[in-house]
């Protein structure tokens, strides 16, 4: 099964076929790339890539678009406009209370699983905890399932709702108490390739007619996770979903699960199955949008980020459009499209590399830079730079 994910070449087999423990660092980097789809792009309906993947990072509406085309040859960004008009996929809150966008049936089923993260985010946070305490959220959410069943809002309309109806509470808590509460997803254009559109909100089950799953457990989920990101420790787990308590329910697997041993001595957990490969094997170049899976799927980032990035933290790498180099993450990107007013119309993709790119590094980074333009900038003018490195 994890075979079909790998290119053919030499270095990549299942991991019940490894036959060392213990993996270093380039090995998990190259088994991440390609359970990421990022070694080969891959040639799968587009829908099997995102459930594969369990979800995208959307907060950034477009940046599904970046990551896909990144994984997948001959990508369609109109396609993935259509799935959302079609409701075949969604945008909403999920893993790390930040929006995804999943197909319908990963919407359903993993939304009662992450629950505790989204009331967490609620009821610990000092602003929100303070509005809400001493009320009866009952008819809160019932009132505002009224209104978003009704039809889609957004937050300004909600909290203007919620201050019509309760004067005396603050109307921002509850407004974001029917967010978190409730299975809410936003629903388009916001995220249509091409279609700007405010983020209003709808229910789940308003949107698709169907009902919210009821397994509250992780253990399906964590071995969901495992296929796309592992192998990976407890803390990496909880690192990519939040969640809380999870040693419990990977003890409950490890009968299941194969176990290996990182470099540092590590305990990691794996579905055996699935593929793993070798650190010598070449991988190419490749740009992630803003908050891509492959940094946000880990505790431990070393297995895609450089000492030099792994000294500064998380703060200011991860949220920012990057690439690859040797599988690791160089440098950054960034779109500069012309104003109304300008006279140069030309669309500009800056690479700004944090270390010396050797002359092939470079030449295939700008060439990938290149096509990457073809899906932001198609009908214009368009240019790639290659800032001086860090």
């Amino acid at each position: 099964m994890g075979l079909g994910w790998c290119v053919a070449r030499a270095g990549c087999r299942t991991l019940r076929a490894v036959k060392s423990a213990r993996l270093s660092t380039r090995d998990l980097n190259r088994t991440l790339l390609a359970r990421q789809l990022l070694l080969a792009r891959v040639e799968r309906p587009m829908l099997e890539v995102i459930e594969h993947l369990v979800g995208l990072q959307a907060q950034v509406p477009m940046s599904p678009y970046v990551a896909l085309w990144s994984r997948i040859e001959s990508f369609d960004p109109a396609e993935l406009g259509r799935m959302l008009l079609d409701r075949r996929v969604v945008r909403m809150v999920l893993m790390r209370g930040t929006i995804h966008l999943v197909s319908v049936d990963d919407a359903l089923a993993l939304r009662p699983v992450v629950q505790p993260v989204l009331n967490g985010e609620l009821f610990r946070n000092r602003t929100y905890r303070a509005g809400l305490e001493g009320i009866d959220l009952e008819p809160v959410l019932a009132f505002g399932r009224s209104l978003v069943d009704e039809q889609a809002r957004t937050l300004a309309e909600l909290r203007t709702a919620m201050a019509h109806r309760w004067p005396d509470r603050d109307a921002t808590s509850l407004a974001y108490a029917i967010r978190n509460l409730l299975p809410t997803l936003q629903v388009p254009p916001r995220g249509v390739w091409g279609m700007p559109g405010a983020p209003r909100l709808t229910t789940i089950e308003a949107w698709t007619g169907r009902t919210l799953g009821s397994e509250t457990e992780p253990d399906a989920t964590i071995l969901r996770y495992l296929a796309a990101f592992g192998p990976a420790t407890v803390a990496d787990m909880a690192a990519w979903s939040r969640l809380g308590g999870l040693r419990d329910a990977v003890e409950r697997l490890r009968p299941r699960l194969a176990v290996v041993h990182d470099d540092q001595g590590r305990e990691l957990f794996d579905v055996p199955d699935w593929l793993f490969v070798e650190g010598d094997v070449p991988v190419p170049v490749r740009f992630l949008p803003d908050y891509d899976n492959v940094l946000l799927g880990h505790a431990d980032r070393s297995r895609v980020l450089p000492d030099v990035l792994r000294a500064v933290g998380a703060s200011g790498i991860i949220g920012r459009p990057s690439f690859l180099v040797d599988g690791f993450l160089a440098g950054f990107w960034k779109l500069e499209r012309p104003g109304r007013e300008s006279r140069d119309r030309v669309t500009t993709l800056t690479i700004e590399p944090i270390m010396r790119l050797e002359p092939a590094h470079r030449q295939a980074a700008e060439a990938e830079a290149t096509n990457l333009l073809t899906l932001l900038a198609p009908n214009g003018r368009s240019r790639v730079v290659v800032a001086a490195s860090g």
